[in-house]
């Protein structure tokens, strides 16, 4: 296997951490638009395991806006996949790019969607994934693997839908995701600052697009945005968390390979944070569209959303002074054998050990872990399809089997919980 990881961001840097310590691999090309950053992340590689650890690795500048750029990437590596570990907006390119050059493909957030043009909050428009899901055939017949939402909410949170389906239930009312954390971020005063801990970019897209709702006797519909408040218990210390409806790839992947009456997508953003993001949606500061603003060298077009990443610190820079911890888990609610049944499938990382163990803030680091063990499993042939496929369409046991079983044992040493809660 030769990956070709485009994007070496924060997720991305922490992909190649972690991938740098199996050996499922041959070699991985570290890709980024600014060269500077893939050579830092090689660099830090080399630093942490040694220089033959280093040799499986190579940095290269790329522009993953130009499919013709990515296409002759994969040519120039030889890669057999594409790890994708940029922004969404760049999925549509560097997914034609990977099937031109003829190399399986992952992602982490699917192809972007649109909202209805009339009837935003109660008609979906283009979903997420559309788009990708449409060319499934084409892959199927080249023989090729894409594997769409491979992160950990989509991805591990997907696993664990097969996993409850399979195993925990006969019978399922509601597949809800559900993400907290009770991550601080302070300053060298010790006073709280504003720094989301995941690209507020993708942040912005996410939480002010209408979220999406999948239910079996109605099919897909939205809702307003933060809508649905609830509290959720989160284990480990965390604690109760409100949490609100959000656009994400888990509603449009679950109904697809899962049988379940309703489907849910639900994130603890608390309320500094969603008055932040109503504000931005308030000045249009969440815009993508350019506009003309002055500057030292004269007039420049720039994207008021891109404005605001710009002046939020880079998310891959605050673990140091970020404090936390972060859950992804999935509740599920149904029968078993007859009887109620409620259970929380969940992961927590914590910003100490993923700092200590791999200089990697642990909301990215949680993110990195479900594509690497992917790449290990298709590495392996114990995952094997062609298509456009999300991570349902799997068996989990072996996904969840090797991410739990400890290093000596070959596996990835990151237990994952089982909490059974009071049916209500």
């Amino acid at each position: 296997m030769r990956i070709l990881l485009v994007g070496a961001g924060g997720v991305g840097d922490a992909i190649a951490k972690i991938a740098a310590r199996r050996q499922f691999f041959e070699h991985m090309v570290v890709c980024d638009y600014d060269p500077a950053r893939a050579e830092r992340t090689v660099a830090a590689i080399v630093d942490a395991l040694g220089a033959d650890a280093g040799a499986r690795f190579s940095a290269a500048a790329i522009d993953a806006g130009d499919a013709d750029a990515v296409l002759q990437a994969v040519r120039d590596h030889a890669a057999t996949h594409v790890m994708n570990a940029v922004e969404p907006r760049f999925v549509p390119t560097v997914f034609a790019g990977a099937f031109a050059g003829g190399a399986d493909y992952l992602d982490m957030a699917m192809s972007l969607s649109q909202r209805h043009p009339t009837d935003p909050y109660t008609e979906t428009g283009v979903k997420l994934g559309d788009e990708q899901f449409a060319m499934s055939a084409r892959w199927e017949d080249a023989g090729r693997l894409a594997l769409v939402g491979m992160g950990v909410e989509p991805g591990l949170s997907d696993v664990f839908a097969r996993y409850a389906c399979d195993n925990l239930f006969d019978d399922v009312d509601e597949l809800g995701t559900r993400d907290g954390a009770n991550l601080v971020v302070r300053n060298e005063n010790g006073e709280e600052i504003f720094a989301p801990s995941f690209s507020i970019w993708t942040t912005i897209e996410e939480c002010l697009n209408p979220p999406v709702i999948w239910e079996r006797d109605r099919g897909f519909f939205t809702t307003p945005p933060f809508s649905e408040p609830e509290v959720f218990e989160f284990p480990e210390g965390i604690g109760p968390v409100e949490c609100v409806n959000v656009e994400h790839e888990e509603v449009l992947l679950m109904p697809r390979w899962c049988r379940a009456r309703r489907v849910t997508f639900k994130y603890g953003l608390g309320e500094e944070f969603i008055g932040v993001l109503r504000m931005l949606n308030t000045l249009g500061l969440d815009s993508t569209e350019p506009l003309t603003v002055r500057s030292a060298d004269g007039p420049v077009r720039v994207a008021p959303r891109d404005v605001v990443a710009a002046a939020l610190p880079d998310p891959a820079t605050i673990g140091p002074i970020m404090t936390g911890k972060t859950c992804a888990g999935l509740a599920v609610t149904g029968a078993k054998d007859g009887r109620p049944r409620r259970v929380y499938l969940y992961h927590v990382s914590d910003n100490e050990w993923t700092m200590r163990n791999y200089g990697t803030q642990c909301v990215v680091w949680q993110t990195a872990l479900g594509p690497v063990i992917a790449l290990e499993l298709l590495a392996a042939g114990v995952w094997s399809a062609t298509g456009v496929l999300g991570p349902e369409a799997f068996a989990s046991e072996p996904f969840l089997e090797l991410m739990a079983a400890d290093e000596s044992d070959g596996g990835y040493g990151q237990p994952w919980g089982l909490r059974e809660d009071e049916p209500h």
